[in-house]
């Protein structure tokens, strides 16, 4: 009996022990990190009225501190994710809700790509990433009550640049494919439809001989912009215009953080970026300014690969080379314990490996195991002129995205951004490709002048949105697809709102010949549906479902009949319309299966009934933008360009909006180049400072259509100045 609780009393000690190693192993046994170089920073942070801050400094190295401590003193808990994401401890952070970005991590090799390429960086990149490392680093050191996770700081430069590696290609949709592999379900492909059928079958199977993780990242039906450009001689008043409307998540690792910087060795802008980042990502400087949408060429590439029986090996040029194995360890917080949880990660030639029970397939894509994207936007943020922008642009870091341009000179451009793959004929580049020869594994990508450009078109203006660049200044004016190869894979689509811009900017040239103040308002704000595109055909399904008489379908089915295609919040037909889009909209952009419309008709009604007893309340009493105590009604809808993308379904029933219209800003160079600039942002500077006066305090305007000053020029912010601070280690 005394050896029988002996040796329960040590299964329990044992059992406390192993209990309280897995609430402390995971920080002691982190990776450790060196902090940046130790150097003296000191920024001036300048607040308006608004609490956008405006920072100051001697070096581009001190507003870069200044701009991590502004914003930290914002949105310290985002930034902290974003720090976990980079070093592989979101899972640590958030749970098991992390653990495939850290899965995704380790596939990609972000640290590896870090150490091999950051000392070939510029140095005065280098010296603005550990700047903005030093100003969390200071501002977590003096409020380590904020800090939620144990042994995340010190960052240093090689942290922030990690973050850049990771979230880059998912704007492009890697995470599509990476997900379909490790599920084994039909491949999604960009620029162009899905392919036909399963890899080779549908049944979900665990990675070799881990459990399945499935990797996660921005959803491409998440996705969207619009940006317009309109030159001085269309414009009703000479001036030169640029209209940046991102549609960004309100919340979160990739919502906008409005900022001015200011610094003396000549780095004035003023725009907005993504949490971790040193620099805007768009916006204006005194000479020029550009927007951004994203686009969605065919980037990726998948390799099937010839493996052996252990699937230790694979043929390449008739040679077997071995397949690279590494184990992985993510460290998954559950309550107050972490838990280890192993995965394998592969690596071929071609670049990331995916086993399943189909086979191993290679990834290979645009941007691939390189950090140029780091050094082209500092370089575009201090360009002075077209021709400097331009050189930046070439040296070709960005993986995809759309660039819409203005300057003070009056030149308008929209640049189809992309490291296109110089891909070789003969392969079908839209399926899964032979993984077994060099011919198929391109090398290099295509030079920046062969991306689709059009540049002070005759139209005098330049527009995207979401959509192919064949289309971006109206009939007569566009670029032709027989000038670009199909190896390049650029996209064919067309989004409600680039159908809608268009018709919309023609019919102000056809109306006075100008594109003025009020004009461009006018589109922006514009809630409308064509009725044309997959939008007709969807409601074309709906009209002619046969439906019971007198019954609440029917109802419905006739009431959006009488739909003006306005979601503008006035028709009695606009909140059923509203919902009922969204699926069809979610699947042409995906370009994924069309819905039952049926199901989709009958699941609005239901809820419309469930919360409002009527299938015809008031569109602006369902859609909702809300943030803390404040509940305002919306406007717009999904692939409107006033947008209200995404939105969660809250206890009451009602929409609130998560995703949709974000950063919103006008600009303008006067006839003597001068420029000026209005923004706006859903809710405020101070995202998740629920006790901040700028948590709320720009929302009413965001309803209301309206934008409030950017002041920057520092004579004119002196008149409009909230506080000011300085931060920084003693010189």
């Amino acid at each position: 009996m005394k050896l029988l609780k002996r040796l329960g009393l040590t299964l329990l000690l044992l059992s406390a022990v192993i209990l309280v190693g897995l609430m402390i192993w995971e920080p002691l046994t982190s990776e450790g990190v060196e902090p940046p170089p130790e150097r003296s920073y000191e920024a001036r942070i300048v607040r308006d009225e608004f609490g956008v801050p405006h920072i100051f400094g001697k070096t581009d190295a001190d507003v870069a501190y200044g701009v991590a401590y502004a914003h930290a003193e914002d949105d310290f808990a985002t930034l902290q994710e974003v720090s976990a994401m980079s070093r592989g401890r979101l899972a640590t952070l958030n749970g098991a809700d992390g653990a495939a970005i850290d899965y995704v991590a380790a596939l990609l090799d972000v640290a590896g790509t870090v150490a091999r390429k950051y000392d070939d960086l510029p140095e005065d990149v280098r010296l603005l990433l550990d700047g903005y490392a030093s100003g969390l680093n200071a501002y977590a050191e003096e409020h380590p009550d904020e800090v939620e996770l144990s042994n995340l700081f010190p960052v240093n430069g090689k942290d922030i640049a990690r973050g850049f590696v990771l979230r880059s290609p998912f704007f492009f949709g890697l995470n599509g494919p990476i997900q379909a592999l490790v599920e084994n379900k039909d491949l999604p492909r960009e620029g162009g439809p899905v392919l036909a059928g399963p890899i080779e079958e549908k049944s979900i199977h665990p990675l070799s001989d881990d459990k399945v993780i499935t990797p996660v990242g921005p959803d491409p039906d998440e996705n969207g912009s619009n940006a317009y450009a309109v030159a001085p001689e269309r414009s009703s008043d000479n001036r030169t215009r640029l209209i940046s409307n991102s549609h960004q998540p309100l919340r979160g690792n990739v919502a906008w953080y409005e900022l001015v910087v200011h610094s003396e060795e000549g780095w004035d802008f003023a725009g907005a970026n993504f949490p971790g980042s040193p620099f805007p990502f768009l916006g204006h400087n005194k000479y020029l300014g550009w927007t951004n949408t994203v686009n969605r060429p065919d980037l990726i590439d998948i390799y099937k690969l010839i493996v052996n029986q252990t699937r230790s090996q694979y043929q390449f040029d008739g040679a077997w080379e071995p397949l690279q194995k590494k184990r992985v360890w993510l460290k998954i917080k559950f309550g107050p314990l972490v838990i280890p949880y192993p995965q394998t990660v592969y690596r071929s030639i071609h670049g990331p490996v995916i086993l399943n029970d189909s086979g191993a397939f290679a990834i290979r894509y645009a941007g691939m195991d390189q950090l140029d994207m780091l050094t082209q936007y500092f370089r575009i943020n201090k360009a002075r002129n077209f021709e400097e922008w331009q050189a930046a642009m070439a040296g070709q870091g960005v993986p995809a995205t759309n660039f819409v341009y203005a300057d003070a000179k009056g030149n308008i451009g929209l640049f189809y951004n992309a490291m296109f793959p110089d891909r070789a004929p003969g392969f079908d580049w839209r399926t899964v490709l032979p993984g077994d020869t060099s011919k198929a594994v391109w090398q290099q990508t295509l030079p920046f002048s062969r991306v689709p450009a059009l540049i002070n078109p005759d139209s005098g203006y330049v527009m995207n949105a979401n959509n192919t660049p064949y289309t971006a200044a109206g009939p007569g004016d566009e670029l032709s697809p027989d000038n670009y190869s199909p190896l390049m894979g650029i996209e064919n689509d067309e989004t409600n709102r680039s159908l809608r811009s268009i018709v919309l900017f023609e019919e102000a040239i056809a109306n006075s010949g100008k594109i003025g103040e009020a004009e461009i308002r006018r589109i922006k704000y514009d809630t409308g549906y064509e009725q044309a595109g997959y939008a007709k055909d969807w409601m074309d399904r709906i009209a002619a479902l046969e439906l019971d008489q007198d019954s609440d379908l029917q109802k419905a089915q006739a009431l959006l009949a009488s739909w003006d295609w306005d979601l503008d919040g006035e028709g009695a037909a606009d909140a059923l319309a509203l919902m009922v889009l969204r699926p069809a909209n979610k699947a042409h952009y995906q370009r994924g299966e069309i819905p039952d419309a049926r199901e989709i008709l009958q699941e609005t009604v239901d809820h419309l009934n469930q919360y409002f007893d009527r299938i015809d309340p008031p569109m602006k009493e369902v859609l909702r933008l809300r943030q803390g105590e404040v509940d305002l009604p919306l406007d717009g809808g999904n692939d409107t360009i006033r947008a209200s993308t995404l939105w969660d379904v809250d206890d009451d029933g009602r929409l609130s909006v998560r995703h949709g219209d974000s950063f919103i800003m006008f600009v303008e160079w006067d006839t003597d180049g001068k420029v000026n600039s209005r923004s706006i942002q859903p809710f405020g500077a101070a995202t998740t400072r629920p006790d901040s006066p700028h948590y709320t305090d720009q929302m009413q305007l965001f309803v209301d259509h309206k934008l409030k000053p950017v002041h920057f020029d520092p004579e004119d912010l002196e008149q409009h100045k909230a506080s000011e601070k300085v931060v920084g280690t003693a010189r």
